[in-house]
């Protein structure tokens, strides 16, 4: 499909449509559940009342062949706010990873789980990261091991900042089933509600982004059905057999999930940055000192004008990311980490900057440009740091693999 920055009707209606959402019901209710740390189950259900949490509304925007429609709908989102965004948006990693592993049997089954439905709104959690495994996914501890005379998996291990954690209907789980073949050797489980021998029992205090439930998720000894394999056993022992032999595959089950949500991940920092240089814009034309406008001075209208350079910047990558993702086109200069980093790294930098121009009362609860500066500074952390997207941005352009 050819590129274009123009949006059609469709997407115009969507932005509209989600930043309606967010400025009617996500902002009023920002402050309470950030100050709760606590999922905003009603926002949920408000959500899914609509239409705007829940898979068909994930396929919809999926659906859109520019690959647009997902990222303009998570960057308003994120601009009513980071934490209430992430509580509504956190599920959608787990059905990323079931979408990209899964076959589509398994994919019927579990996604709409993943969700629930208006009445009963369910979240699903994707469990990755380790205490010994964040960046260095080789490093994985968490076992997966076949009993062939049952058809189950037994699953143990510990995952570390899980975004549902504990609380999730569906946790999709990666482990390791030939630990010799390090990340080659992984793959990707569901666990179904209800199953024992997992628990989220240690909810995690967090800077930022606290209406989203994070927490350590422990596995001890966890059956789960030889169905609950994404991709299914065939496949696995074909990949398996491939690594074994020394030849090169594409990618690994935690790796391929990421670099679907990269340019979504990049969107969401967008959309609070963008939430707080137009709160610090406004607050530039109504602020007098020494008699005038602050935003008369070069000093604080310059810092506005790169604030919005930077984030016009990010967004253009962010969205040329998605296109190629959606249209199949290669990253071969790392334009799906290109696009986080860049993003991550610019919501660190403007919600700064909009502290700094509020000065003493940017520091204040009262505005929201603290809680939007608390919440930024994960998007230069999780789904890859700004350090391991270079890594893989250097490894592509050079093709050495830089260490």
């Amino acid at each position: 499909m050819e590129f274009w920055l123009d949006l059609n009707d469709e997407q115009r209606e969507l932005r509209d449509w989600v930043h309606g959402f967010a400025e009617s019901v996500i902002r009023p209710a920002a402050a309470e559940w950030d100050e709760r740390e606590e999922t905003p189950w009603p926002v949920l259900q408000e959500a899914a009342k609509i239409g705007l949490y829940g898979f068909e509304f994930l396929a919809n925007t999926w659906s859109d062949q520019s690959g647009l429609s997902l990222p303009i709908a998570n960057e308003e989102m994120f601009w009513g706010d980071g934490g209430i965004g992430m509580a509504l948006s956190g599920t959608s990693l787990a059905v990323a990873a079931i979408f990209g592993s899964g076959t589509p049997d398994q994919l019927v089954e579990w996604v709409p789980q993943c969700f629930g439905d208006a009445d009963d709104p369910k979240v699903a959690a994707f469990c990755s990261t380790e205490p010994e495994a964040g960046s260095d996914v080789a490093a994985m501890r968490t076992r997966a091991v076949y009993h062939e005379a049952t058809d189950e998996w037994v699953i143990s291990g510990q995952k570390a900042y899980a975004t549902n954690g504990g609380i999730a209907n569906v946790h999709v789980v990666t482990a390791s089933v030939e630990p010799e073949l390090g990340s080659r050797g992984q793959a990707a489980f569901v666990v179904p509600p209800g199953t024992k021998g997992l628990a989220g029992t240690r909810k995690l205090k967090k800077l930022g982004l606290r209406a989203s439930h994070t927490a350590d998720v422990f596995l001890d000894d966890v059956r789960v059905p030889g169905s609950c394999l994404l991709g299914g056993k065939e496949a696995l022992d074909k990949r398996l057999a491939r690594a074994r032999e020394g030849q090169r595959r594409s990618g690994q089950a935690a790796m391929r999930t990421f670099e679907l949500s990269r340019p979504a991940v990049g969107a969401q920092a967008i959309g609070i940055a963008r939430a707080a240089y137009e709160y610090a814009l406004e607050y530039a034309k109504t602020r007098v000192q020494f008699g005038r406008p602050i935003i008369e001075n070069q000093a604080v209208a310059f810092a506005l004008a790169d604030m919005r350079m930077e984030l016009d910047a990010a967004r253009l990558l962010v969205w040329r990311a998605a296109w190629m993702g959606r249209n199949d086109k290669a990253f071969t200069a790392g334009e799906g980490s290109m696009s986080k980093l860049k993003a991550g790294e610019v919501a660190v930098t403007v919600t700064e900057k909009a502290v700094q121009i509020l000065g003493g009362a940017g520091y204040l609860r009262e505005h929201p440009v603290e809680r939007m500066f608390r919440d930024a500074k994960i998007y230069t952390i999780f789904e890859g740091t700004s350090e391991i997207q270079r890594l893989v941005i250097a490894r592509a352009i050079s093709g050495v693999q830089i260490r």
